[in-house]
């Protein structure tokens, strides 16, 4: 079985900011580590954003973030 990555998903993950708290504004792949890491052990908030705040930890885990930084040179907003 290959997993294949949702591209619709992913570029609006590139394109999406934190919409509240400390770090409002910033994309969610510029969360810095330790607030998504805290996030992971509090769980993510349900939904959406809960979905990008784990990919973006999975991500940041893996240090694949230049991934969802080609895809904000490459892509345009969804």
């Amino acid at each position: 079985m290959q997993l294949q990555p949702d591209r619709e998903f992913l570029v609006k993950l590139a394109h999406t900011k934190m919409p509240f708290g400390k770090y409002e504004g910033r994309y969610l792949i510029d969360l810095p580590e330790h607030y998504v890491v805290w996030y992971h052990n509090k769980g993510f908030p349900k939904g959406k954003l809960g979905e990008m705040l784990e990919t973006v930890y999975t991500l940041k885990l893996n240090g694949l973030e230049g991934l969802i930084r080609n895809i904000q040179k490459n892509f345009s907003k969804p």
